[in-house]
């Protein structure tokens, strides 16, 4: 190779085969060097192809590649939750996220099972699991998951009445579509699994079918608050009544082992005079006698024994003399 001179801001530079060889090799030592590593972040995962064909995949960190092309590394964020939005768009994600201010009802609007059209917003989180398959398996991958999760949509909705859609429904929903998208995207081989399907605002359409709708609601916010008063009111009053009864049924037991034993007792003494009786009748019978007679004359305050062996002609009451108390109508002598 020739000499030659470069004029460069009027100084001459001689320029030599060696120059132009060992400025070459700086620039590929150069560019070998910063095509030679790369970054995997903590939330990627990063697949390597040897002219595009996948060798190897690389967790995260600082990693060595063969320079200048022949490797070329993808990372793909397989440790973020990616969300993908239905009938409405956020504008300024945050603590109170910004949404914007127009509908889009070609994704939202639906016809339900007893043909009915709502409006249904719902959201999509996902999670990239297979990064190879998540770039080489399908070309169109954000249109595939938009395409199969508005068509799984729309199926669940058609096959409910729109009520069942408004209400009670939503959660059985929910449950189905995220089943169906990943049986729909593991056929696919997308390499995503889909964590969680929500719906958001879920409107029937606009003048008397809007109107039933929010009586319903009324009509379940009243149940439901009566529910929690009447339950209320119970944890009230239940415990009081309980308590209560509690009280009753031991003071009932209480009487009933106080007559048991009452009525016992008293069993316990007819059979002690029946066998007393057995023994002496006449002395017994006397006993009982003078028992019963005693136990009448013991409240009295003013007794008076007549004797029926009186001869007198005209037998008549001392009204004059003052009562005498048990014990001394006692001691007044008479015959039966």
């Amino acid at each position: 190779m020739p000499e030659f001179n470069v004029n460069v801001s009027g100084k001459t530079i001689r320029v030599t085969p060696g120059k132009i060889v060992a400025a070459v090799v700086v620039i590929l030592a150069i560019a070998g060097a910063f095509t030679s590593f790369f970054v995997v972040d903590q939330t990627e995962q990063a697949v390597v192809t040897r002219f595009g064909r996948v060798v190897r995949l690389e967790s995260p960190g600082l990693h060595f590649k063969l320079p200048f092309g022949i490797e070329e590394n993808h990372n793909v964020p397989t440790q973020r939750v990616q969300t993908m939005p239905f009938g409405f768009r956020t504008e300024q994600p945050g603590v109170r996220s910004q949404y914007v201010d127009r509908d889009f009802p070609e994704e939202s609007v639906m016809l339900t099972g007893d043909l009915n059209i709502v409006d249904v917003e719902w959201i999509i989180q996902y999670r990239i699991v297979e990064p190879e398959a998540w770039l080489f398996n399908v070309e169109d991958r954000h249109g595939t998951i938009w395409d199969i999760s508005k068509s799984v949509m729309n199926e669940l909705v058609g096959d409910r009445a729109i009520f069942d859609v408004l209400g009670a429904g939503r959660g059985e929903i929910q449950v189905e579509a995220l089943e169906m998208m990943n049986d729909f995207f593991d056929e696919y081989g997308l390499g995503i699994t889909v964590t969680q399907v929500e719906l958001q605002d879920v409107l029937p359409p606009a003048g008397s079918v809007r109107q039933a709708f929010e009586d319903v609601n009324r009509a379940q916010q009243d149940m439901n608050r009566l529910i929690n008063e009447a339950r209320r009111e119970r944890n009230r009053v239940l415990p009081r009544v309980q308590g209560e009864a509690d009280r009753i049924v031991e003071e009932a037991r209480g009487y009933a082992s106080r007559r048991v034993n009452i009525a016992e007792g008293e069993a316990d003494a007819f059979r002690s005079v029946h066998a007393a009786y057995q023994e002496a009748p006449e002395v017994t019978r006397r006993r009982l006698y003078i028992e019963t007679v005693e136990e009448l004359l013991a409240d009295a305050s003013n007794v008076t024994i007549v004797d029926r062996s009186l001869q007198n002609v005209l037998p008549f009451l001392d009204l004059t003399r003052q009562p005498v108390d048990a014990a001394q109508a006692g001691s007044v002598g008479g015959s039966e």
